[in-house]
């Protein structure tokens, strides 16, 4: 993806996200409903891209990554209310007249970049755990696990209009140019020394940029 067309994406999920369409609990609740749904319809899709690229039998896919994925997504369904709800806590004696609470909100645009070996697993999961925060996302899954990358950008493009789920296929130039980008939260699987080996400073900026926002 060429920087120009990532910058006009990412301009695109910054006014979704402060459009306020992901904060509803509702909207949440129907987004999950999608992606479990499309995993249902897609799953013999990615049985068979995970034994193309890892020589991983269908149960091995369904029990170790499809199944968990749907595991969690159950989850969050189940516990979504709960989790978003204001908490009340106590007040400091100095501010005795105030009343304080805890409100969870969500990050806003976040990068999630997966490895290779449990490409759908390790994908899905920050997904559902973001989309369940209220966050837009732009997915970034492996390079060495092609026909995981095209199965899970397919399944996601069915599911969300690309102001709210993008991916990113590609490689290392592809990886430079997203870690560029001023993200609210990155979502990484990997050896953060391996990552800090290759791309240097790009990692480093990328990184410093979150804590300053933080």
């Amino acid at each position: 993806m060429e920087k120009l067309m990532l910058e006009t994406l990412m301009e695109q999920q910054r006014e979704h996200f402060a459009s306020g369409a992901t904060l509803p609990v509702k909207a949440r609740m129907e987004a999950l409903s999608r992606l479990e749904m499309a995993l249902q319809k897609q799953e013999q899709i990615l049985c068979k891209a995970l034994h193309t690229d890892l020589g991983k039998s269908k149960m091995e896919s369904v029990m170790c990554e499809i199944g968990l994925v749907q595991g969690e997504i159950r989850w969050m369904q189940q516990h979504l209310g709960r989790l978003c709800r204001t908490k009340h806590v106590r007040t400091p004696l100095a501010q005795f007249a105030a009343k304080s609470y805890r409100s969870p909100s969500p990050y806003g645009n976040v990068l999630i970049m997966s490895p290779w070996n449990y490409p759908v697993l390790l994908t899905l999961e920050p997904l559902v755990d973001a989309i369940a925060a209220g966050n837009t996302a732009v997915v970034k899954p492996s390079a060495y696990a092609p026909a995981s990358a095209n199965a899970l950008k397919d399944l996601l493009e069915e599911c969300f209009p690309p102001e709210y789920v993008t991916v990113v296929l590609g490689g290392r130039e592809e990886n430079q140019v997203l870690l560029q980008e001023k993200f609210d939260k990155i979502f990484f699987t990997g050896s953060a020394a391996s990552w800090i080996k290759r791309h240097g400073w790009i990692f480093r900026s990328a990184i410093s940029r979150i804590q300053q926002k933080s």
